[in-house]
């Protein structure tokens, strides 16, 4: 979801909705979805069915209560189509309160080579300063720590040239 979040985000923000399909069950065909659903629930409730025969449980089963008509859980053929192509309409992000991270910053434009922000000379940007939008993970800290080190280099480098006017 993370990686798509940004375009679904553009997307709601030009049309006012956006709609996705969620797969709750990747690793299974639609075929064998639909042949463990039809095995006898006996006295299962259909959460027990549910996990039992699909694996489906937790947020998965909340969203398919959520989004599918009472009278499908009791045809497997539909309710195997539901599974796998559950459709959600979006019709905002979460709130920023919420958030794990955000998009935005200080764009690329406005800095120097050294980081610098144009407007403001002595004031460095980095990390989660700046207009990027990636994953959490190795991979943020990672160009943190980087663009963190180009931009001290760079005030260094500033300061250098300031004492030499």
């Amino acid at each position: 979801m993370y990686s798509v979040s940004a375009w679904l985000r553009d997307l709601i923000m030009a049309k006012g909705i956006a709609q996705i399909q969620l797969d709750l069950a990747p690793d299974r065909s639609l075929p064998r979805i639909i042949h463990d659903l039809s095995r006898p629930r006996g006295s299962r409730s259909m959460a027990s069915h549910l996990k039992r025969c699909v694996g489906i449980e937790g947020v998965k089963a909340c969203l398919l209560r959520e989004f599918v008509p009472k009278q499908d859980f009791s045809n497997p053929a539909l309710l195997g189509d539901w599974i796998k192509a559950l459709p959600i309409q979006l019709i905002a992000p979460r709130p920023l309160e919420e958030a794990i991270s955000t998009a935005g910053g200080i764009a690329f434009e406005a800095l120097d080579a050294r980081l610098m922000i144009g407007v403001l000379p002595g004031v460095f940007c980095a990390g989660e300063m700046l207009d990027w939008e990636a994953p959490t993970g190795g991979y943020l800290l990672t160009a943190c720590f980087a663009s963190g080190h180009a931009a001290g280099a760079g005030a260094v480098a500033w300061l250098q040239s300031m004492q030499n006017l």
